[in-house]
């Protein structure tokens, strides 16, 4: 579920906020919200365990360096 808040969230930036911060792939971020929330049974969970291992951490990283926090 927290996959798909994230996707939610990307996907009501503005256009300047996401042109910003163009190192971030809010395109890809947004696409895996959509086979989270819609694909159920095409879901691979070992790919999303990759995604927690390696993705989360660097998102974690970057989005701390846009928000200052």
């Amino acid at each position: 579920m927290n996959f798909v808040v994230i996707g939610e969230m990307t996907a009501k930036m503005s256009n300047d906020f996401s042109e910003q911060h163009k190192n971030m792939e809010w395109d890809k971020i947004k696409a895996f919200r959509n086979i989270i929330a819609h694909d159920y049974l095409g879901i691979d969970f070992k790919e999303v365990w990759q995604i927690i291992q390696t993705k989360l951490p660097e998102l974690k990283i970057k989005l701390k360096q846009i928000t200052g926090k």
